[in-house]
């Protein structure tokens, strides 16, 4: 008995070696996401272009870019252009990105078609999801850019398309540059959208669409009856996703123009922060912007989850536990 007890009062508590390791994330936390989202809601309340912004200006900041005045109407007139771009390349990237990943996901889960080497068809569409934005820019200007040496006008000027010194310039055309983006975008993420939509696919019951089969369903009644519904919750976290990442769209949209000037149609406010505080050091400005993108993207997020999110779901629970309703 007494060595037992000997033996419990020896046993050493490890728990303490947990905070250790978890310690270094918190950490990094702290400097380098806590610390500048505290700073950028500090500094959106304080005057612009100082070096060492510390003059209190209360909401001024946010009034000059929301609502203008008569002084400063050219930053709210270049904040809500860059809001309508980014809601623009958003919008047409996800509908690409969406559709063309549910359509492969689907036609890769039809045990009918039986397709060879669905496994290499997977890796080759998620290789661009791993490819540098720097490096995609690149490529996209080599192959649409406005000089004699790009892919596509090289080829216009060889096929009498286009006549010598008539270049066409991708980068700032307001259609093509906003469609060009769009696909680089959806080329870059469609892959992991298709995977994550071929995991819920996977994941539903077989023995559900062998009952829709005995009942005599038809493919698409099935689709959009059972795979669709199923789906729902996967649905909604993609859209969360690429809206957050959409209304943070930056590296393709800077980087996809020729010299130091960004294309009007494709500033995003991503764009627009980053010039505001690196090139105008505008520090008021492009924190009262992040923090207004911020609050917009949380909003939208959380009206987005509510309002596909089953609301009965509690109730459903409560039942189901024996409870009162």
């Amino acid at each position: 008995m007494q060595a037992a007890t000997g033996r419990r009062h020896r046993m050493i508590s490890y728990a303490k070696y947990g905070y250790i390791f978890i310690a270094p994330f918190f950490i990094a936390y702290i400097f380098f996401m806590l610390y500048p989202l505290i700073n950028t809601f500090i500094l959106s309340f304080m005057e612009n272009r100082t070096e060492n912004p510390t003059v209190f200006v209360g909401l001024q900041n946010y009034q000059h870019i929301l609502f203008g005045d008569a002084s400063r109407n050219a930053q709210q007139k270049a904040f809500m252009s860059s809001m309508g771009n980014t809601l623009i390349l958003w919008a047409g990237n996800f509908v690409i990105q969406i559709v063309l990943s549910l359509l492969l996901a689907v036609w890769f889960s039809d045990v009918r078609i039986k397709i060879k080497g669905t496994g290499f068809f997977k890796i080759v569409m998620y290789l661009p999801n791993i490819i540098t934005a720097a490096s995609v820019a690149g490529i996209f200007l080599m192959i649409f850019g406005k000089t004699d040496q790009s892919v596509v006008n090289s080829l216009l000027l060889k096929w009498g398309v286009i006549l010598k010194g008539g270049n066409i310039d991708f980068t700032t055309d307001p259609v093509y540059s906003r469609v060009l983006v769009m696909f680089i975008q959806s080329w870059m993420w469609f892959g992991n959208t298709m995977l994550l939509l071929l995991s819920g696919i996977f994941g539903i019951d077989p023995s559900i669409y062998e009952a829709a089969d005995i009942d005599g369903s038809s493919g698409a009644n099935t689709f959009f009856r059972i795979t669709m519904p199923i789906l729902k919750p996967i649905f909604i976290y993609v859209f969360i996703t690429s809206m957050i990442g959409g209304l943070q769209m930056f590296d393709i949209p800077y980087m996809f123009h020729h010299g130091e000037t960004v294309s009007p149609y494709l500033k995003t406010v991503a764009v627009y922060i980053y010039q505001a505080f690196r090139k105008d050091h505008n520090y008021g400005y492009s924190s009262a912007a992040s923090i207004l993108l911020f609050i917009l993207t949380a909003i939208l997020g959380a009206i987005i989850y509510r309002f596909n999110t089953d609301s009965s779901a509690p109730v459903k629970k409560k039942k189901a536990k024996g409870g009162k309703v």
